[in-house]
C-alpha cells in the first residue's frame, strides 16, 4: 500500500513520526497528544464564530438597541433645538427661572416622570404653551408650529433623560 504523507502544523514543535491506522502507515504527524491536537483545531474552528457573537453581544457595541436609542436622543435633540431650547437652553427657563428642567424643580413642579413631561408638553402648563397638534383651549397653546404625538414622546424622554444626566453639555443645534 502506498504511504500517504500527511503534514499537520501543531501549536508545538516536535518530530514527525508516522501515522498508522489498524496498524497501516498512512503518513506522518508531529508527536504530541492527539487529544491535544483535537482540541487546537476545535478552538480554531470555534474561534471566529466566539468572537462574532461576543462582539455582537459586547455593551461596548452598537447593538442595534443602543443604535436605537442613540437615533432616540439624536432625534429628541433635534426637536428640543427646534422647539424649546429658546426658553430652556441648556434645561434653564428664561421665562419661570423656578420651572427648569433641571430634576429638582421637575420634582417640586410634580413633572419629574415622562408621563407628566409628556402632558406638560402637548397641553401646556401656566407660562408654557402646549405644542400637541390637538392642545387645547387655543389660549394655551403655541402659535407656531405643533408636534406631532410620536415627537412628543421622544422629546419627553429626552428632556427626563438629559434631567437625569443634569443636562450634561451637549450640542443642540437650533432649527429655524
Amino acid at each position: 500500500m502506498q504511504s500517504l504523507s500527511l503534514c499537520l502544523t501543531s501549536l508545538s514543535s516536535g518530530a514527525m513520526a508516522p501515522f498508522t491506522v489498524k496498524g497501516t502507515a498512512v503518513g506522518t504527524v508531529v508527536v504530541g497528544s492527539p487529544k491535544r491536537k483535537e482540541g487546537v483545531e476545535f478552538i480554531r474552528a470555534l474561534a471566529p464564530p466566539l468572537m462574532a457573537a461576543i462582539v455582537a453581544l459586547s455593551p461596548l457595541c452598537g447593538t442595534p438597541a443602543a443604535f436605537g436609542q442613540t437615533v432616540d436622543i439624536q432625534r429628541g435633540s433635534a426637536l428640543f433645538g427646534r422647539a424649546c431650547i429658546g426658553c430652556h437652553d441648556a434645561g434653564g427657563n428664561i421665562i419661570q427661572p423656578g420651572a427648569t428642567l433641571f430634576t429638582k424643580d421637575l420634582q417640586r413642579n410634580g413633572t419629574d416622570t415622562v408621563e407628566e413631561i409628556y402632558k406638560v408638553t402637548y397641553f401646556g402648563k401656566g407660562r408654557m404653551p402646549g405644542f400637541g397638534e390637538n392642545c387645547t383651549p387655543k389660549g394655551q397653546c403655541t402659535f407656531g408650529p405643533r408636534l406631532q404625538e410620536e415627537d412628543i414622546k421622544v422629546l419627553a424622554q429626552f428632556v427626563k433623560e438629559q434631567a437625569d444626566r443634569g443636562w450634561p453639555v451637549m450640542e443642540v443645534t437650533r432649527q429655524d
